[in-house]
């Protein structure tokens, strides 16, 4: 959960049902969590897998530790970190990759995994990705692929071919 309201922070979501706590609900459509940024980060091509229990033990002390100079009180009935309102987990996950923050590195390539997830469904083959409505490739406006599988631009992106192929240009596109 702690995992998943760190990415809800990073790229927020709508709530999955009513009792939702990892996702904070202050957006409208699927966030990071639901374009799979927990799928992605227990991939082992991450590199950071292995090491998830810990990020998430450490971002919850550091919870505890900003409630705690905030005054605020947290409910024991989720991980420290689902308990923070939005707006505190907005403002942890600021410090948390400010610039001279001793862990900076750490947090921003979490932060960055929660966008690879978002942005372009890395943990997934993109056609399948499309097929099951990923949020955000939906919203940077991917087209599907044709029924073959393959992706065709029968229209040129800017309107008119950007140069003419070389004479020696064979038709699979390599050179002669």
């Amino acid at each position: 959960m702690t995992l998943e309201a760190f990415a809800d922070t990073i790229i927020p979501g709508e709530k999955r049902s009513p009792d939702d706590r990892a996702v904070a609900g202050v957006s409208t459509g699927g966030g990071a969590v639901a374009a799979g940024a927990l799928e992605l980060l227990r991939w082992d091509a991450t590199g950071v897998s292995e090491a998830l229990g810990d990020f998430a033990s450490s971002l919850d002390d550091h919870a505890r530790a900003y409630a705690a100079e905030r005054g605020l009180d947290l409910d024991g009935s989720v991980p420290p970190f689902v308990a923070l309102a939005f707006e505190d987990r907005t403002a942890l996950v600021e410090r948390l990759t400010t610039p001279g923050h001793p862990e900076k590195a750490l947090w921003v390539s979490l932060a960055l995994f929660s966008n690879m997830a978002y942005d372009s469904a890395a943990h997934m083959h993109t056609a399948d990705a499309i097929a099951a409505g990923h949020p955000g490739l939906i919203a940077l406006g991917i087209e599907k692929p044709d029924p073959d599988g393959l992706w065709r631009f029968p229209e040129y992106s800017y309107g008119r071919p950007l140069a003419r192929l070389h004479p020696d240009t064979t038709p699979s596109g390599s050179p002669a």
